[in-house]
Protein backbone atom coordinates (compact mmCIF):
# COMPACT_ATOMS: atom_id res chain seq x y z
CA UNK A 1 0.00 0.00 0.00
CA UNK A 2 1.03 3.61 -0.49
CA UNK A 3 0.07 6.72 1.41
CA UNK A 4 0.92 10.36 0.81
CA UNK A 5 3.22 12.30 3.14
CA UNK A 6 0.41 14.61 4.17
CA UNK A 7 -1.94 11.74 5.00
CA UNK A 8 0.86 9.85 6.75
CA UNK A 9 1.39 12.78 9.12
CA UNK A 10 -2.30 12.72 10.03
CA UNK A 11 -2.20 8.97 10.52
CA UNK A 12 0.86 9.18 12.73
CA UNK A 13 -0.97 11.64 14.96
CA UNK A 14 -3.55 8.92 15.56
CA UNK A 15 -1.03 7.10 17.71
CA UNK A 16 -1.44 9.66 20.47
CA UNK A 17 -4.74 11.43 19.75
CA UNK A 18 -8.15 10.52 21.05
CA UNK A 19 -11.73 11.02 19.95
CA UNK A 20 -12.10 8.17 17.47
CA UNK A 21 -15.30 6.15 17.41
CA UNK A 22 -15.22 2.95 19.37
CA UNK A 23 -15.80 -0.39 17.69
CA UNK A 24 -18.83 -1.02 19.87
CA UNK A 25 -21.93 1.12 19.78
CA UNK A 26 -20.41 4.01 17.84
CA UNK A 27 -19.71 6.06 20.98
CA UNK A 28 -16.43 7.90 21.44
CA UNK A 29 -14.06 6.63 24.10
CA UNK A 30 -12.49 9.42 26.12
CA UNK A 31 -8.88 8.58 26.94
CA UNK A 32 -6.61 9.78 29.71
CA UNK A 33 -3.43 11.33 28.35
CA UNK A 34 -0.20 12.49 29.95
CA UNK A 35 2.94 14.20 28.67
CA UNK A 36 6.00 13.31 30.74
CA UNK A 37 9.71 14.11 30.60
CA UNK A 38 11.69 11.25 32.09
CA UNK A 39 14.89 9.36 31.33
CA UNK A 40 16.06 12.39 29.31
CA UNK A 41 13.17 11.82 26.88
CA UNK A 42 9.80 13.39 26.08
CA UNK A 43 7.15 10.71 26.59
CA UNK A 44 3.44 10.53 25.80
CA UNK A 45 0.79 8.19 27.22
CA UNK A 46 -2.75 7.80 25.92
CA UNK A 47 -4.85 5.26 27.81
CA UNK A 48 -8.45 4.12 27.34
CA UNK A 49 -10.82 2.25 29.64
CA UNK A 50 -12.65 2.66 32.93
CA UNK A 51 -9.37 2.60 34.86
CA UNK A 52 -7.50 4.87 32.46
CA UNK A 53 -6.89 7.69 34.96
CA UNK A 54 -5.50 5.34 37.58
CA UNK A 55 -3.36 3.57 34.97
CA UNK A 56 -1.89 6.84 33.65
CA UNK A 57 -1.03 7.94 37.19
CA UNK A 58 0.57 4.59 37.95
CA UNK A 59 2.50 4.74 34.68
CA UNK A 60 3.88 8.22 35.41
CA UNK A 61 4.95 7.17 38.90
CA UNK A 62 6.63 4.10 37.46
CA UNK A 63 8.57 6.12 34.89
CA UNK A 64 9.82 8.42 37.66
CA UNK A 65 10.82 5.39 39.72
CA UNK A 66 12.71 3.88 36.81
CA UNK A 67 14.55 7.14 36.16
CA UNK A 68 15.77 7.08 39.76
CA UNK A 69 16.70 3.40 39.48
CA UNK A 70 18.54 3.46 36.16
CA UNK A 71 20.14 6.91 35.92
CA UNK A 72 23.94 6.96 35.76
CA UNK A 73 24.00 10.69 36.60
CA UNK A 74 21.76 10.68 39.68
CA UNK A 75 23.76 10.76 42.90
CA UNK A 76 21.45 8.27 44.59
CA UNK A 77 20.84 5.65 41.91
CA UNK A 78 22.17 2.10 42.30
CA UNK A 79 23.78 2.41 38.84
CA UNK A 80 25.78 5.37 40.11
CA UNK A 81 26.73 3.40 43.21
CA UNK A 82 27.88 0.50 41.04
CA UNK A 83 29.94 2.79 38.81
CA UNK A 84 31.62 4.39 41.82
CA UNK A 85 32.31 1.15 43.67
CA UNK A 86 35.74 0.66 42.10
CA UNK A 87 35.29 -3.09 41.81
CA UNK A 88 33.63 -3.61 45.20
CA UNK A 89 30.51 -5.73 45.47
CA UNK A 90 27.45 -3.47 45.57
CA UNK A 91 23.86 -4.11 46.58
CA UNK A 92 21.73 -3.11 43.57
CA UNK A 93 18.56 -5.11 44.20
CA UNK A 94 16.97 -8.00 42.36
CA UNK A 95 15.24 -5.86 39.72
CA UNK A 96 18.41 -4.15 38.54
CA UNK A 97 20.30 -7.45 38.71
CA UNK A 98 17.69 -8.99 36.38
CA UNK A 99 18.08 -6.10 33.94
CA UNK A 100 21.87 -6.37 34.03
CA UNK A 101 21.53 -10.09 33.42
CA UNK A 102 19.27 -9.40 30.42
CA UNK A 103 21.81 -6.88 29.10
CA UNK A 104 24.48 -9.56 29.33
CA UNK A 105 22.28 -12.05 27.52
CA UNK A 106 21.66 -9.71 24.59
CA UNK A 107 25.30 -8.72 24.49
CA UNK A 108 26.27 -12.37 24.12
CA UNK A 109 23.52 -13.10 21.58
CA UNK A 110 24.65 -10.21 19.40
CA UNK A 111 28.35 -10.97 19.65
CA UNK A 112 28.94 -7.80 21.66
CA UNK A 113 27.22 -5.46 19.18
CA UNK A 114 25.05 -4.39 22.12
CA UNK A 115 27.15 -3.52 25.15
CA UNK A 116 26.10 -1.12 27.95
CA UNK A 117 29.69 -0.91 29.23
CA UNK A 118 30.56 1.23 26.19
CA UNK A 119 29.70 4.24 28.39
CA UNK A 120 33.29 5.58 28.82
CA UNK A 121 33.80 5.60 25.05
CA UNK A 122 30.51 7.40 24.45
CA UNK A 123 31.55 9.92 27.10
CA UNK A 124 34.90 10.46 25.34
CA UNK A 125 33.00 11.40 22.18
CA UNK A 126 30.96 13.87 24.23
CA UNK A 127 27.56 12.43 23.38
CA UNK A 128 26.45 12.34 27.02
CA UNK A 129 27.74 15.84 27.84
CA UNK A 130 27.05 17.78 24.66
CA UNK A 131 30.73 18.70 24.38
CA UNK A 132 31.44 16.70 21.25
CA UNK A 133 34.94 15.92 20.04
CA UNK A 134 36.82 13.24 18.11
CA UNK A 135 39.01 11.38 20.63
CA UNK A 136 42.53 10.27 19.79
CA UNK A 137 42.89 6.64 18.65
CA UNK A 138 45.14 5.92 21.64
CA UNK A 139 42.44 7.16 24.02
CA UNK A 140 39.81 5.03 22.33
CA UNK A 141 42.02 1.93 22.45
CA UNK A 142 42.69 2.44 26.15
CA UNK A 143 39.00 2.87 26.97
CA UNK A 144 38.04 -0.24 24.98
CA UNK A 145 40.09 -2.33 27.39
CA UNK A 146 37.42 -1.66 30.03
CA UNK A 147 34.48 -2.47 27.72
CA UNK A 148 32.71 -5.83 27.72
CA UNK A 149 30.06 -7.58 29.78
CA UNK A 150 32.69 -10.08 30.88
CA UNK A 151 33.80 -7.31 33.28
CA UNK A 152 30.37 -7.37 34.99
CA UNK A 153 29.59 -9.90 37.73
CA UNK A 154 26.24 -10.67 39.34
CA UNK A 155 25.28 -12.57 42.47
CA UNK A 156 21.69 -12.41 43.68
CA UNK A 157 20.85 -8.78 44.36
CA UNK A 158 24.47 -7.65 44.23
CA UNK A 159 26.80 -6.73 41.38
CA UNK A 160 30.37 -5.64 40.86
CA UNK A 161 32.51 -4.66 37.91
CA UNK A 162 36.20 -4.79 37.20
CA UNK A 163 37.91 -1.47 38.01
CA UNK A 164 37.42 1.27 35.39
CA UNK A 165 34.42 -0.48 33.80
CA UNK A 166 31.32 1.72 33.73
CA UNK A 167 27.65 0.90 33.18
CA UNK A 168 25.09 2.93 31.21
CA UNK A 169 21.67 1.34 30.74
CA UNK A 170 20.37 4.12 28.48
CA UNK A 171 20.43 1.74 25.52
CA UNK A 172 18.01 -0.64 27.21
CA UNK A 173 16.27 1.40 29.90
CA UNK A 174 13.40 2.84 27.85
CA UNK A 175 12.71 -0.63 26.46
CA UNK A 176 12.44 -1.91 30.01
CA UNK A 177 10.17 1.04 30.81
CA UNK A 178 7.88 -0.01 27.96
CA UNK A 179 7.76 -3.50 29.48
CA UNK A 180 6.64 -1.93 32.74
CA UNK A 181 3.99 0.12 30.91
CA UNK A 182 2.62 -3.11 29.42
CA UNK A 183 2.47 -4.67 32.89
CA UNK A 184 0.54 -1.65 34.23
CA UNK A 185 -1.93 -1.77 31.34
CA UNK A 186 -2.41 -5.47 32.00
CA UNK A 187 -2.89 -4.94 35.73
CA UNK A 188 -5.53 -2.24 35.22
CA UNK A 189 -7.25 -4.26 32.47
CA UNK A 190 -6.73 -1.49 29.95
CA UNK A 191 -8.31 -2.42 26.59
CA UNK A 192 -6.23 -0.06 24.43
CA UNK A 193 -3.40 2.41 24.91
CA UNK A 194 -0.25 3.84 23.41
CA UNK A 195 3.00 4.72 25.13
CA UNK A 196 5.58 6.68 23.14
CA UNK A 197 8.84 6.68 25.10
CA UNK A 198 11.23 8.40 22.74
CA UNK A 199 12.02 5.87 20.00
CA UNK A 200 10.15 3.17 21.92
CA UNK A 201 6.46 2.73 21.07
CA UNK A 202 4.00 0.39 22.78
CA UNK A 203 0.80 -0.19 20.79
CA UNK A 204 -1.53 -1.88 23.28
CA UNK A 205 -4.68 -3.47 21.89
CA UNK A 206 -6.27 -1.71 18.92
CA UNK A 207 -7.65 1.73 18.19
CA UNK A 208 -11.21 2.45 19.40
CA UNK A 209 -12.59 1.56 15.97
CA UNK A 210 -10.95 -1.86 16.16
CA UNK A 211 -8.22 -1.18 13.61
CA UNK A 212 -4.48 -1.38 14.37
CA UNK A 213 -2.54 1.61 15.68
CA UNK A 214 -0.59 3.47 13.01
CA UNK A 215 3.05 3.94 13.95
CA UNK A 216 5.35 5.97 11.74
CA UNK A 217 9.02 5.13 11.16
CA UNK A 218 10.86 8.46 11.03
CA UNK A 219 12.67 9.32 7.81
CA UNK A 220 16.32 9.55 8.93
CA UNK A 221 16.98 12.10 6.20
CA UNK A 222 14.58 14.57 7.86
CA UNK A 223 14.96 14.07 11.62
CA UNK A 224 13.56 17.50 12.50
CA UNK A 225 10.33 16.94 10.54
CA UNK A 226 8.03 14.59 12.46
CA UNK A 227 5.77 14.29 9.40
CA UNK A 228 8.60 12.89 7.27
CA UNK A 229 8.28 9.11 7.39
CA UNK A 230 10.17 6.24 5.80
CA UNK A 231 7.14 3.96 6.17
CA UNK A 232 4.06 3.41 8.27
CA UNK A 233 3.35 0.34 10.42
CA UNK A 234 -0.10 -0.96 11.40
CA UNK A 235 0.41 -2.57 14.80
CA UNK A 236 -1.60 -4.01 17.65
CA UNK A 237 -0.25 -5.54 20.85
CA UNK A 238 3.28 -4.76 19.81
CA UNK A 239 6.47 -3.00 20.73
CA UNK A 240 8.24 -1.02 17.99
CA UNK A 241 11.67 0.34 18.89
CA UNK A 242 13.78 2.45 16.55
CA UNK A 243 17.48 3.35 16.75
CA UNK A 244 19.21 5.60 14.26
CA UNK A 245 22.36 7.59 13.83
CA UNK A 246 20.28 10.65 12.91
CA UNK A 247 19.09 11.04 16.51
CA UNK A 248 22.34 12.54 17.84
CA UNK A 249 25.33 13.54 15.77
CA UNK A 250 27.91 16.28 15.19
CA UNK A 251 30.30 17.38 12.48
CA UNK A 252 34.05 17.87 12.72
CA UNK A 253 36.31 18.89 9.84
CA UNK A 254 33.58 18.12 7.33
CA UNK A 255 32.79 14.64 8.63
CA UNK A 256 29.64 13.64 10.49
CA UNK A 257 29.78 11.42 13.59
CA UNK A 258 26.72 9.82 15.17
CA UNK A 259 26.19 8.49 18.68
CA UNK A 260 25.82 4.74 18.06
CA UNK A 261 29.28 3.47 18.88
CA UNK A 262 30.51 0.11 17.63
CA UNK A 263 31.91 -1.65 20.73
CA UNK A 264 34.43 -3.46 18.51
CA UNK A 265 36.08 -0.25 17.27
CA UNK A 266 35.10 2.54 19.66
CA UNK A 267 33.98 4.65 16.68
CA UNK A 268 30.49 5.42 15.33
CA UNK A 269 29.19 2.34 13.52
CA UNK A 270 29.71 2.48 9.75
CA UNK A 271 27.09 -0.12 8.88
CA UNK A 272 25.34 1.30 5.83
CA UNK A 273 22.14 1.74 7.85
CA UNK A 274 20.46 4.96 8.92
CA UNK A 275 17.87 3.38 11.22
CA UNK A 276 16.65 0.04 12.53
CA UNK A 277 13.17 -0.67 13.89
CA UNK A 278 12.52 -3.89 15.81
CA UNK A 279 8.94 -5.10 16.33
CA UNK A 280 7.77 -7.81 18.74
CA UNK A 281 4.63 -8.94 20.56
CA UNK A 282 3.93 -7.10 23.83
CA UNK A 283 1.69 -9.78 25.38
CA UNK A 284 3.80 -11.65 27.88
CA UNK A 285 1.89 -12.58 31.01
CA UNK A 286 4.96 -13.90 32.82
CA UNK A 287 6.90 -10.63 32.46
CA UNK A 288 5.77 -8.97 35.70
CA UNK A 289 8.81 -7.32 37.22
CA UNK A 290 11.17 -8.90 34.68
CA UNK A 291 12.68 -7.67 31.41
CA UNK A 292 10.46 -8.63 28.48
CA UNK A 293 10.18 -8.05 24.74
CA UNK A 294 10.36 -4.27 25.06
CA UNK A 295 13.79 -4.64 26.64
CA UNK A 296 14.79 -7.09 23.94
CA UNK A 297 13.68 -4.77 21.11
CA UNK A 298 15.62 -1.86 22.62
CA UNK A 299 18.83 -3.86 22.87
CA UNK A 300 18.45 -5.37 19.40
CA UNK A 301 17.67 -2.09 17.64
CA UNK A 302 21.10 -0.80 18.68
CA UNK A 303 22.92 -4.07 18.02
CA UNK A 304 21.44 -4.61 14.56
CA UNK A 305 22.27 -1.03 13.58
CA UNK A 306 25.89 -1.76 14.49
CA UNK A 307 25.84 -5.07 12.58
CA UNK A 308 24.60 -3.64 9.28
CA UNK A 309 22.04 -5.01 6.84
CA UNK A 310 23.51 -8.39 5.96
CA UNK A 311 24.43 -9.45 9.49
CA UNK A 312 21.19 -8.03 10.90
CA UNK A 313 19.13 -10.13 8.50
CA UNK A 314 21.25 -13.20 9.23
CA UNK A 315 20.60 -12.61 12.94
CA UNK A 316 16.86 -12.28 12.27
CA UNK A 317 16.84 -15.56 10.37
CA UNK A 318 18.90 -17.60 12.81
CA UNK A 319 18.55 -16.17 16.34
CA UNK A 320 15.29 -17.89 17.19
CA UNK A 321 13.93 -14.60 18.59
CA UNK A 322 10.41 -13.70 17.45
CA UNK A 323 11.04 -10.23 16.04
CA UNK A 324 10.47 -8.42 12.76
CA UNK A 325 12.61 -5.63 11.31
CA UNK A 326 12.50 -2.44 9.27
CA UNK A 327 15.97 -1.43 8.04
CA UNK A 328 16.48 1.96 6.40
CA UNK A 329 19.69 2.03 4.38
CA UNK A 330 22.10 4.77 3.36
CA UNK A 331 21.52 3.93 -0.30
CA UNK A 332 17.81 4.76 -0.11
CA UNK A 333 16.05 1.46 0.60
CA UNK A 334 13.54 0.37 3.23
CA UNK A 335 14.01 -3.34 3.91
CA UNK A 336 11.06 -4.99 5.67
CA UNK A 337 11.05 -8.58 6.97
CA UNK A 338 8.22 -10.81 5.80
CA UNK A 339 6.29 -10.82 9.09
CA UNK A 340 5.50 -7.14 8.51
CA UNK A 341 4.63 -7.52 4.83
CA UNK A 342 0.91 -6.99 5.45
CA UNK A 343 1.43 -4.46 8.25
CA UNK A 344 3.35 -1.66 6.58
CA UNK A 345 2.61 1.09 4.07
CA UNK A 346 4.99 2.74 1.69
CA UNK A 347 5.16 6.52 1.78
CA UNK A 348 4.31 7.97 -1.61
CA UNK A 349 7.02 10.24 -3.04
CA UNK A 350 9.43 9.38 -0.22
CA UNK A 351 12.10 8.45 -2.72
CA UNK A 352 12.78 5.14 -0.96
CA UNK A 353 12.75 1.76 -2.66
CA UNK A 354 10.87 -0.88 -0.67
CA UNK A 355 11.92 -4.51 -0.31
CA UNK A 356 10.32 -7.45 1.51
CA UNK A 357 12.81 -10.11 2.59
CA UNK A 358 12.34 -13.63 3.88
Amino acid sequence: MKVSKKRAAALLAAVCLAGMLSACGGQAEEPSSRQIFAMDTAMALTVYGTESSAAVQAAEEELMRLEALLSRTSEDSPVTALNRAGGRQTVVGEELTALLDAAGTYSRKTGGAFDPTIAPVVLAWGFTTGHNRVPDPEEVASLLETVGMEHVHLDGGTAWMDPETQMDLGGIGKGYASDRMAEIFRRYEIPRATAALGGNVLAWGTRPDGTPWRVGVQDPRSPEDSSALACLLHLENAFAVTSGGYQRHFESEGQSYHHIIDPATGYPAQSGLTSVTVVADCRRDDAAGLPGNGTMCDALSTALFVMGEEKALDFWRTSGLEVELVLVTEDGRVVVTKGLAELFEEIEESGYRYEIVS
